[in-house]
């Protein structure tokens, strides 16, 4: 078996030996052949009988290190210093290679042994340098270029950048466009639960442009908006996160036109050169923003024009006409601005309602208030004309949610009146105990099967279709059934009045699901202690919560919490982040909806919808939460204390404090790089979190 080792090991250095043979052997012979008289070279010059020419050697093919030989010249070179010698050196350096490509692969380890140590240190040293070129190999050179770009696939995009600068071979394979696609695709508009990271959409910005020549003066040009960059290479799917304000906006974005086109009066048409934006680009566009989030760096400008306290606003950046972000506030000075988001001016001021606009939604076509004058209108927000007004309530309005077919609105007199867009009927739902500060109309997803939840109540799994959140000053939320028009849940857990809820859709693999799903507590013997062990906090820890059902409860582990319970340990009772995580068969994979909620009580609160339990609950601000405004990669609040705050709402951590404000930040609208807050002292601020 050795044999046949070193039988390998030959042919991988025969073709390396066969060219330093070749090339030591080449001045031997160009010498023996000077020494040769001249007629001696006549009579091998002299015809004799004519042989049949060899058939060239077959080409070997050279492994690895001597095909970099091969290509760096290293046999050249050596030829070229062998040259430099004498004939007599050149004889003996010859003698010594041959005789060292004629060994076997022992002999030649002995061979290096006796060399080493005949060597001093500045040979040594030499042969130091020489190794460390000489067995440092580059895979990407070697493999093919499929194969490397799978293995740069596993890689994050930190990584990649520091690839990126190892060499130019390198850097063309880690800038790859499909590798940064799918690192894109990773992580905007949602969070990557690898690394923590979320990027934003900006499903505005523009990632084409049109490349034309210039026309000539009779031709006309009138471009609509390009497509972006994902609709391009992803279809336009995806939709942008609705931000979730103390009034809830609109559910269905609208999308830029597909193509630009360019019309000619006289002639064809002039071709339009779409050009796109590297992804890896648009990563590193984004991915300036989300840091700035993080850090709290921001432009902040500020819109005045309201006389009075700002009470409730929406941004809508996806409308067609006009190309602009549109944000409409509504204040205690009576009046409704329409307002240019780039430029910051007031394109109109709607005038009607008799007290405090406190609620307002628009879409496209219509714009919805709702007064302290116990009224809500109905606006064409283009041309500021009041179209309908809309009366029940017996005191002021003081929240609304519209969708395609319904209207809810809540009011100071405790009720909730739900209007019907298709045939005009109003019903009223009563319940609540004193004001009601916000509602938000909400389809159950057809993925959440509730018969599968132990939690879940019998009415709640009796529902089919539409429900509404209601929360009030008397500490409760409530979730209706509108088709049976009664109360099927309460989430109790605020000890003050709640001023606003919205709702947001977690990814079925975020870490907040882990608390949504029952605790799997097994079957015990009734007669004696059997122990429970649950997987305790980071999946990749080892601690383990040990539970025992009939006595003093244990724990063991490092960082692990303790409960002690004298009866049966019931685990839908441990909330929070110390509840244990763990996965249910019955929980199908989907996006999971929860609710989230700001109340006086100067907390935040999120719930699991299914179960009604609090899931967690976060601390910070000083005084009262008014308004509170999420999507998937964060949420925002403002408070009677006159800040913001950024959280991370996976962690229940702050991550920034916006601060400018002179009066209590009352309304909030949120969207994927700026933050929208209106104040009692009558401004509107824009904080803008984009590179300047």
């Amino acid at each position: 078996m050795k044999s046949d080792a070193y039988r390998g090991d030959e042919r991988m250095l025969s073709s390396v030996d066969d060219s330093i043979s070749l090339s030591a052997s080449l001045p031997s012979v160009f010498s023996q052949d000077q020494s040769k008289s001249p007629a001696q070279l006549d009579h091998m010059k002299s015809p004799g009988p004519v042989s049949t020419p060899s058939p060239p050697p077959v080409a070997r093919k050279l492994c690895v290190r001597h095909q970099r030989m091969a290509d760096e010249g290293t046999s050249l070179d050596l030829q070229q210093s062998l040259d430099a010698l004498s004939v007599k050196e050149r004889e003996a350096v010859s003698t010594i290679w041959s005789m060292f490509s004629a060994s076997s692969h022992p002999r030649r380890a002995l061979i290096l042994k006796g060399v080493l140590t005949m060597c001093c240190f500045s040979q040594l040293s030499w042969l130091t340098e020489q190794l460390q070129h000489l067995i440092r190999l580059d895979p990407f050179h070697v493999l093919p270029r499929e194969i490397s770009l799978q293995i740069l696939r596993n890689l994050d995009a930190i990584s990649l950048g520091r690839a990126a600068q190892v060499s130019t071979h390198w850097r063309s394979l880690a800038d790859d466009d499909l590798l940064w696609k799918n690192i894109c695709e990773q992580h905007i508009d949602k969070k990557c639960y690898k690394c923590g990271w979320g990027l934003p959409l900006l499903e505005r910005r523009r990632m084409t442009r049109p490349h034309t020549p210039i026309p000539p003066p009779s031709v006309s040009v009138s471009l609509t908006p390009l497509p972006t960059k994902r609709s391009i290479e992803e279809g336009s799917t995806s939709n942008i996160n609705a931000p979730a304000s103390k009034r809830p906006r609109l559910g269905t974005p609208l999308s830029p036109d597909s193509a630009s086109t360019i019309s000619d009066t006289h002639s064809t048409p002039c071709p339009v050169l779409a050009i796109t934006r590297p992804w890896k680009d648009v990563y590193c566009e984004r991915l300036s923003i989300e840091r700035n989030w993080r850090k709290g760096r921001c432009t902040v400008r500020t819109l005045q024009g309201h006389t009075d306290g700002v009470m409730c606003m929406q941004l809508c950046e996806t409308l067609e006409h006009p190309s602009f972000p549109v944000l409409i506030t509504g204040s205690y000075d009576r009046t409704v601005r329409v307002w240019n988001v780039e430029t910051g001016e007031t394109i109109t001021c709607m005038t009607g309602h008799s007290r405090a606009v406190r609620a307002l939604q628009f879409d496209k076509v219509k714009l919805i208030t709702g007064s302290m004058d116990r009224t809500l209108r109905v606006w064409n927000w283009r041309s500021g004309a009041c179209i309908r007004t809309l009366e029940g309530h017996s005191d002021g309005v003081v929240c609304l949610n519209f969708d395609e077919d319904l209207l809810a609105s809540g009011s100071a007199d405790t009720t909730v009146k739900v209007w019907n867009f298709r045939n005009g009927e109003c019903f009223t739902l009563r319940g609540h105990r004193d004001w009601v500060n916000s509602v938000v109309l909400w389809n159950r997803p057809e993925y959440m099967p509730t018969s599968e939840y132990p939690s879940s109540s019998p009415d709640l799994q009796k529902t089919s279709g539409k429900l509404l959140f209601s929360a009030s000053d008397d500490g409760t939320i409530r979730l209706w059934d509108l088709a049976r028009r009664t109360c099927i849940r309460q989430f109790l857990g605020h000890v003050g009045q709640i001023q606003s809820i919205c709702i947001v859709t977690l990814d079925a693999d975020a870490p907040e699901t882990e608390l949504l799903a029952p605790s799997p507590v097994q079957e015990t013997d009734e007669k004696k202690n059997t122990l429970v062990r649950v997987p305790y906090g980071d999946p990749l820890s080892t601690s383990t919560v040990v539970y025992e059902i009939h006595g003093n409860l244990q724990a063991e582990g490092s960082g692990s919490t303790c409960w002690r319970e004298n009866s049966k340990l019931d685990l839908s009772q441990i909330n929070g982040k110390d509840r244990p995580r763990a996965s249910s068969p019955g929980r199908k994979k989907g996006p999971i909806p929860v609710l989230v909620s700001g109340s006086l009580d100067n907390t935040i609160k999120v719930w699991d919808i299914e179960s009604g339990k609090a899931m967690k609950t976060l601390f910070g601000h000083i005084e009262g939460v008014w308004a509170i405004a999420c999507d998937k990669l964060r949420l925002v609040s403002g408070s009677h204390d006159r800040t913001i705050k950024v959280w991370v709402r996976e962690e229940g951590q702050c991550m920034a404090t916006l601060v400018g404000h002179r009066g209590a930040v009352t309304c909030l609208a949120l969207s994927d790089d700026k933050v929208m807050s209106g104040s009692d002292d009558g401004d509107v601020k824009i904080w803008n979190f984009s590179p300047i």
